[in-house]
């Protein structure tokens, strides 16, 4: 199934450390990050996991659930956040999905088609390093897909939601390697009557790019 931005996340039902969720239920009005790991008891998923674990309260300053997601089973989970928790001087408190038998890995595209040795003793193909932004709306918003051997960049990940929510409360954009704070650009749907009066004072270098300072 390919999935694409604007797309509703599929709903599904699973195990996780934190019990069964409905996902749906669990996005609730809020913003959700699912993002997947190859397997249990590897590097880069540890200090992955310790990371978000760490940026809790940047999460939830932006009303955003994190949630993740591992080709293992749920007593696999319950030891490896020990690992975590110790290794990363953490407390890791969302939820992961228990997801062996691919389940949700399937009903999202995560499974690794590329790299014939990120298989489980089975043969099956585990998880590549997805990761999905949903919105309130259950909607689809950014896709990210890194290969299993590569962590994650989450001060991008931050960036991104910083930006489609500010896009989404204002009628604006942003430039290339913009950052919370930075100007950002006008939408072209937005007259030039009306720009002045929703960022008096804005600049105009071309008249397609028309910058503001930020709404933050």
């Amino acid at each position: 199934m390919v999935l694409r931005l604007g797309d509703e996340a599929p709903n599904f039902k699973a195990q996780t450390t934190e019990g069964e969720i409905d996902f749906h239920q669990f996005i609730g009005n809020s913003w959700v990050v699912l993002f997947s790991h190859p397997a249990d008891f590897t590097p880069v998923c540890t200090t992955e996991l310790g990371e978000v674990a760490r940026r809790s309260k940047e999460f939830e300053e932006r009303n955003v659930k994190v949630i993740g997601l591992s080709a293992n089973e749920l007593g696999d989970h319950h030891k490896w956040v020990k690992d975590i928790n110790e290794v990363n001087k953490v407390n890791v408190g969302f939820p992961i999905i228990a997801d062996a038998d691919r389940t949700v890995s399937t009903k999202y595209d995560m499974l690794d088609y590329q790299d014939a040795t990120n298989v489980d003793t089975k043969g099956i193909p585990f998880t590549v390093r997805s990761v999905f932004i949903i919105d309130p709306k259950k909607k689809i918003r950014l896709t990210i897909t890194y290969p299993a051997s590569t962590g994650r960049n989450f001060d991008e990940i931050i960036r991104v939601i910083d930006s489609l929510q500010l896009g989404d409360k204002h009628r604006i954009t942003t430039p290339a390697n913009w950052k919370k704070g930075d100007d950002v650009i006008i939408h072209p749907g937005v007259t030039n009557e009306d720009a002045e009066k929703l960022f008096p004072g804005y600049k105009a270098p071309l008249p397609y790019l028309r910058l503001a300072k930020s709404p933050f």
